[in-house]
């Protein structure tokens, strides 16, 4: 358990999220969605791309107007000239990216590990002279090879850059490697580290919760895990792991992070799964006997964290596994007391039903039940 420390999230919803193939805010959509990101208690946003200009430009100068609690960061390349469109809009953060791994620096930036460091330390010497905030962002950090980000990060420092952002930018790690390579960049480096991980292999929270106890300092998140391909660490998921995995309470309003999950939902067009971690609508329902009896008995018994916390309700599902508590505590919402032995029948012709038609039960279904088997309730 990693106690009394404390874990910057940055969220970047509205840039990295919004990258998300066929997603785009509206405007308004990205004022309240930043707003609503303050609220719960995001430490800093990463507004966007100011030097996309137009719209883009213009609703992250709004933002850095709203008088937020929380820090607002601009994206830019390791070009000075993209760096003053932040600072136009009036952001107090630049995140500052360039690649760093040799695939990228051969196949897409057509250059050398030379040209990389002396761009990176051009853009942070001309952002910190500006009084900024600095994230040098290295981008596939985990396929560089590890002495040239030790080279790298120690550059950065030197000039005055607050963290390095340790990009999984394919998503190709896994805990036990992530660890290593933060611990061994804290070790030769005394900087900040932000983990940034993707979720290719259905591993970007648990990488974020790995670089954490290796010594990252922040964890780049998006709502609902929107991003490229199959997107980030979910703001949701590590907040709430950080809090019940390694007992980091950051004190975030979670109640109100399923209304933040359907609002962002909706403005990107990405239904939320009734699966999803932490908010997704099925997280406490309960449909097995087993399951519907222990937490009837006790919310603990199948409970890790309660409903209210992240802003839901226990439901109590009624279907083909559902057992006998279940059926009674149900009807007792009806106000109708049934004995064993007629929650027994219920029970059967429940399961019949459900098989019939493939899927859980209405509650006027399960009255019609009644009704066959025992007539209209007295009252």
């Amino acid at each position: 358990m990693l106690t009394n420390r404390q874990i910057s999230i940055v969220d970047t919803t509205l840039r990295d999220g919004e990258q998300t193939a066929g997603v785009v805010f509206a405007n308004k959509e990205k004022l309240r969605i930043a707003k609503m990101l303050d609220e719960i208690g995001v430490h800093q946003i990463e507004a966007g791309i100011p030097v996309m200009g137009g719209d883009e430009k213009e609703t992250i100068a709004k933002i850095c107007k709203m008088g937020l609690k929380a820090s607002i960061m601009g994206w830019n390349r390791a070009v000075i000239s993209d760096i003053q469109h932040s600072i136009d809009c009036g952001c107090d953060a630049v995140a500052i990216s360039i690649s760093t791994s040799d695939i990228h620096i051969q196949h897409k930036l057509r250059t050398s590990r030379e040209w990389v460091l002396e761009s990176m330390m051009k853009a942070v010497e001309f952002a910190k002279g500006q009084g900024l905030y600095v994230s040098i962002n290295a981008e596939d950090a985990s396929r560089s090879d590890i002495e040239f980000l030790i080279q790298f990060a120690t550059e950065a420092k030197k000039l005055g850059a607050n963290r390095l952002r340790y990009c999984d930018t394919v998503g190709i790690m896994e805990p036990f490697k992530i660890y290593d390579n933060i611990k061994r960049l804290r070790e030769a480096v005394d900087i900040d580290i932000e983990m940034h991980t993707h979720d290719d292999f259905g591993m970007a929270t648990a990488n974020a919760i790995a670089g954490v106890r290796a010594g990252a300092t922040h964890i780049g998140v998006t709502v609902n895990g929107l991003g490229e391909r199959a997107g980030n660490a979910a703001l949701e998921e590590v907040v709430m792991a950080l809090k019940y995995c390694d007992g980091i309470d950051l004190g975030f309003k979670s109640e109100k992070f399923r209304d933040l999950c359907e609002y962002v939902s909706k403005a990107s067009g990405r239904f939320l799964p009734t699966w999803k971690s932490i908010v997704g609508s099925n997280m406490f329902a309960h449909e097995s006997g087993i399951h519907g009896d222990g937490v009837l008995k006790n919310p603990k018994t199948y409970e890790v964290i309660s409903p209210e916390e992240v802003g839901l309700a226990r439901q109590i599902v009624i279907g083909k596994h559902s057992g006998t508590a279940s059926i009674k505590s149900k009807f007792r919402e009806f106000e109708i007391d049934l004995t064993e032995v007629q929650a027994a029948e219920v029970l059967a012709r429940v399961r019949e039903t459900a098989v019939e038609l493939k899927r859980t039960l209405f509650e006027k279904e399960l009255m019609f039940i009644y009704e066959e088997l025992f007539g209209y309730p007295e009252h």
